[in-house]
């Protein structure tokens, strides 16, 4: 009961630790006027908004980019990271660790490194400065995320109740469908919303790849150092995919852990 007690009372300092920094989001994306070192802004205004809903800004354009780049990269993220995420899981033991250093190398490299390396080939390939482009740049980061994600959902039980299935009788799309997919369906999730999440934030490697093609990240990014406000004010409008992302994910769990 007392470690109980224990661990709730750290997840909730964590929690507050999380939100805390996002609560003055609000704040600052009111104010129009605020001077170190008041506390609260000496004057309130939707300066902020008016200066996202000029045509200049192209957040729209922005928006409807990144979220078009996010929704492919995860769905052909998952589709590649299905199929390696059951090899990884079937190398033995002794060789895996290797295999998942070797995987996890892009996240050791800046993006902006990576995503000048990637525009080297992309220029040749003809996919600099397009949507295809990006969702290829995303997908190097992505990948790793989803694939170490995967992997320990195929694990030797899994495997058992294929074989059970296929012993019975079930065809390939039957044990996907009745066998692995349950099996398999928290982690998929989790490794969904992650994929979506790296995509979505993306800075370096869309600012190198995607040219003049404006993703959220890359509008938002200048704007932090020229005007905090527009730069909290975008900051709010950067928070609502996730959210619901993780909306999405939390009621798909919630309905799994109260099916019969």
């Amino acid at each position: 009961m007392r470690e109980t007690r224990t661990s709730a009372g750290w997840g909730h300092l964590l929690g507050v630790l999380v939100v805390a920094p996002l609560l003055v989001l609000p704040v600052r994306a009111a104010a129009d006027v605020w001077r170190a070192p008041a506390l609260l802004p000496h004057e309130l205004g939707t300066r902020g908004f008016d200066v996202l809903a000029s045509p200049g800004t192209r957040v729209g354009e922005a928006v409807v980019t990144s979220l078009l780049v996010a929704v492919v990269a995860t769905c052909v993220g998952m589709l590649l990271a299905w199929p390696a995420a059951r090899g990884l899981a079937a190398v033995p033991a002794g060789a895996r660790p290797a295999l998942v250093a070797v995987l996890a190398m892009p996240l050791l490299v800046p993006q902006f490194a990576t995503g000048t390396g990637l525009t080297t080939w992309f220029l040749r390939l003809g996919l600099a400065d397009r949507a295809a482009g990006l969702v290829l740049a995303h997908l190097v980061y992505l990948l790793p995320y989803a694939v170490l994600i995967l992997a320990p959902a195929f694990d030797d039980r899994v495997r058992r109740l294929e074989e059970a299935a296929r012993t019975a009788g079930a065809g390939t799309l039957a044990r996907l469908r009745f066998v692995t997919l349950p099996a398999a369906a928290r982690p998929l999730t989790v490794a969904a919303l992650l994929g979506f999440l790296v995509s979505w934030s993306q800075y370096g490697t869309s600012l190198a790849v995607g040219g003049g093609r404006l993703t959220l990240p890359v509008v938002l990014l200048p704007f932090v150092e020229r005007d905090p406000q527009v730069a909290a004010t975008l900051s709010l409008v950067f928070l609502v995919p996730p959210l619901v992302a993780l909306g999405v994910v939390a009621a798909a769990w919630r309905r799994s852990s109260v099916r019969p």
